[in-house]
């Protein structure tokens, strides 16, 4: 199990990545990671998004790879078995936290709202996936700060580059979660350059 702890420091931005085709996962991985970004957060929202976990997770040493999009205990499982350091969540049930703490690997259950906060954290997950963050705002961060201190988030959601400065400056912020690092257009043409680009730039938030 990867700890909370090394996930969260790892980079100041997490990629968010919807994986269309399984065979560019690795090279995909491999520009993030020579940016300076080695973790990446890779989407159940595809038919081949299992298939692109096993190859990042066996082909590319050194990356962190999460595993998003997570709705169910069935998808938890299957993640985990191709190979997943974590998982991502968008929203929480109760069933599904309990899945996730009895399973022993990292997470970060999504929240909305200060009840599901202290929901997740009644669990243990003092590291959460605030989402979606555009709508949240950088202010929810804040407020959330005073009556529940000891709970970090990873707000995701519509952040862009330009707006990820705001939510890193939250007390509680510990990274955010981005897709501006892996434009569509640039994964479909192999352009890894212009992704490693901007990894090196979403590196050098903090």
């Amino acid at each position: 199990m990867t700890p909370t702890e090394t996930v969260l420091d790892r980079s100041p931005v997490i990629p968010v990545v919807t994986v269309e085709d399984p065979g560019r996962a690795v090279p995909l991985a491999e520009a993030l990671l020579a940016g300076g970004v080695g973790i990446v957060e890779l989407t159940l929202r595809t038919p081949g998004a299992l298939a692109a976990v096993r190859a990042v997770a066996r082909g590319v040493p050194g990356m962190l790879v999460g595993v998003g999009t997570v709705l169910t205990p069935r998808q938890a499982d299957d993640a985990v078995e191709a190979g997943a350091d974590f998982l991502v969540t968008p929203g929480t049930t109760p069933g599904l936290l309990r899945h996730l703490a009895r399973s022993g690997i990292t997470a970060l259950p999504g929240v909305a709202t200060v009840s599901e906060v202290l929901a997740a954290r009644d669990e243990g997950f003092l590291a959460q996936k605030a989402f979606p963050a555009s709508v949240l705002g950088p202010g929810f961060l804040r407020a959330v700060a005073g009556p529940v201190p000891d709970v970090v988030f990873c707000p995701t959601g519509g952040i862009t580059a330009d707006s990820a400065p705001d939510y890193l400056a939250a007390p509680n912020a510990a990274c955010v979660g981005g897709s501006w690092l892996t434009p569509p257009d640039a994964v479909r043409d192999g352009d890894w350059e212009r992704v490693t680009r901007l990894a090196a730039g979403a590196a050098a938030l903090r």
